[in-house]
């Protein structure tokens, strides 16, 4: 009996007694881990191979000339994130590139900080994207499972009801059957929770070495000189 009883419990046997909202609810959940998993697994990526580059910063201020150092940099940068800061800017500073447009007539250190500004910002929207999407994940999953649960409770008390005998293992299967949403629901959050923090730690590592190096950049190609040698963490 109990063999049987086993049986006859499960997500699988959740599922062939579960309505159209119940599948909604696990659709959801599927759909939101695969969402998440692949921005973890995309971001994950594109981290370690920004981390990787970070090394190369030391070494662009080594090279001869600047469009040396501009080479060096673009070679090493295979996610374009600390190299266009240094094309760009050094463009900037090149009066004969923009004749005859508005930025001919604006001061070389301001065009230069404006373009850095930019460049950051362009950077900075790049490292953040998939971020609101996994904190969504990881904030709204665990009650959409909730919600799963007690609608399988609540269905399940109403099959009893309806039956005229109120037994604790008619009760207790369905209800344990509900909890399964609550645990796919964790399970789909956890993760999603986990890159977040992951990804918005080395995001924050990436935008302190560009601003030290955004500064440097400035520094050099205004007066000369280059203010700070040492990369910024956080």
């Amino acid at each position: 009996m109990n063999d049987s009883l086993n049986q006859n419990l499960g997500f699988v046997h959740y599922w062939a007694q579960g309505d159209a909202v119940s599948h909604t609810v696990a659709y959801v959940l599927l759909a939101m881990s695969i969402v998440s998993w692949y921005y973890i697994l995309s971001k994950a990526w594109t981290s370690w191979r920004i981390r990787r580059s970070a090394a190369i910063l030391d070494g662009f201020w080594s090279a001869p000339t600047m469009p040396d150092a501009i080479a060096l940099l673009t070679h090493a940068d295979t996610e374009h994130v600390y190299a266009p800061l240094a094309s760009h800017a050094a463009e900037a500073v090149n009066v004969q590139a923009h004749a005859g447009s508005l930025n001919a007539n604006v001061d070389p250190g301001e065009l230069v900080t404006r373009t850095l500004r930019q460049q950051i910002n362009r950077v900075s929207s790049r490292l953040e994207n998939g971020l609101t999407l996994l904190a969504s994940v990881g904030s709204t999953a665990p009650f959409i499972g909730l919600f799963g649960t007690v609608w399988g409770i609540y269905h399940a008390l109403v099959a009893v009801s309806t039956s005229g005998t109120i037994q604790i293992d008619k009760i207790a299967g369905p209800v344990g059957e509900a909890l399964i949403m609550t645990a796919i629901g964790l399970v789909v959050a956890i993760p999603a929770v986990l890159g977040y923090n992951a990804f918005t730690r080395v995001n924050r590592v990436t935008l302190a070495e560009l601003d030290a190096f955004a500064h440097d950049l400035h520094a050099h190609l205004t007066t000369g000189t280059r203010v700070s040698t040492t990369r910024k963490s956080a």
